[in-house]
């Protein structure tokens, strides 16, 4: 992983090479995400600046292209690009300069029962057709069988060091899954990584959310998956009351898809919530494993 060190010395700098009349706010950071840098820049802006790898640039300038005319239609609040940082030879990547949200990340102050009907209603906003020329995400809005080898490995990974008792009943969700008729409507906008480290939340309740970078088209079911990853795993009827707030067509097919997303994220939630590594988040274990015994519960 090739990190750029960020201070605010930095982002002022940047700020004053390119947009000067914003150089003289509060500068502080806000968060150090998986790809970017988030710092506050006064009371209602942040700067984003990708510090891990290069592409993490090439995600922000889709979000500048796609969020200013999608974040309207939307019931929650979103980090709404306003202005671009061009590469230099100071720092050689694109950057954002967004509106800030506030809230607390969900892998820190998870959301409570009330989430389900605002999930389904952000879901139901942004789940429409989208252009021809809007990005596209194999990995993510296509078909499951896409993602069956890196299933099989992480699932036995997971069984090899413990995490996972009894390995046949998660696959039974994912061949369930496998097995399920394939998306067959148009490609439909997804936010495309819905994981509570992007969802935000207040009082229990989401209150926004954030990091558009992989933002795609495809299968809905790619989406719907965060219903088993946000909401309480000791909310019996969650699942069941989002998908009566969820107001586009929600059929079996979809359904089992989504379970099948939904456990293929628990076990990659499971893998960097338990890596010790630079790259290993440990707040992502706790949500992972909810998910994981909501699913198994269900079936």
């Amino acid at each position: 992983m090739t990190t750029i060190e960020i201070t605010a010395d930095l982002v002022r700098d940047l700020l004053r090479d390119q947009h000067p009349d914003l150089a003289d706010r509060p500068i502080r950071l806000g968060a150090r995400g998986w790809d970017n840098q988030l710092w506050r820049l006064g009371d209602d802006l942040a700067v984003r600046l990708p510090w891990a790898t290069p592409v993490s640039g090439t995600l922000l300038l889709k979000e500048y292209a796609w969020l200013p005319t999608l974040a309207p239609a939307l019931p929650l609040p979103v980090p709404v690009p306003q202005r671009l940082g061009e590469p230099t030879d100071r720092f050689p990547r694109p950057w954002l300069i967004t509106t800030w949200i506030p809230g607390t990340p969900a892998d820190r102050a998870p959301a409570g029962a009330q989430a389900a009907t605002t999930l389904a209603a952000f879901l139901t906003a942004l789940h429409h057709p989208a252009p021809d020329r809007a990005p596209v995400n194999p990995q993510r809005g296509g078909p499951l069988t896409d993602r069956a080898e890196d299933f099989t490995n992480g699932l036995a990974l997971l069984t090899t060091r413990g995490l996972i008792d009894d390995p046949a009943p998660v696959d039974a969700i994912w061949q369930d899954a496998l097995a399920a008729p394939p998306w067959t409507g148009p490609p439909l906008w997804l936010h495309a990584d819905l994981h509570p480290a992007n969802a935000l939340t207040s009082d229990g309740d989401l209150c926004g959310i954030i990091d558009f970078g992989d933002l795609c088209t495809g299968d809905p079911a790619y989406d719907i998956s965060a219903a088993w990853i946000l909401l309480p795993d000791d909310d019996g009827d969650g699942i069941g009351r989002f998908a009566a707030a969820y107001r586009h067509d929600l059929d079996t097919a979809t359904l089992r898809r989504a379970r099948g997303w939904a456990m293929a994220r628990a076990l990659s939630g499971l893998l960097i919530g338990n890596d010790d590594g630079p790259g290993g988040k440990p707040s992502w274990a706790p949500p992972a494993r909810a998910t994981l015994r909501r699913l198994l519960r269900e079936a």
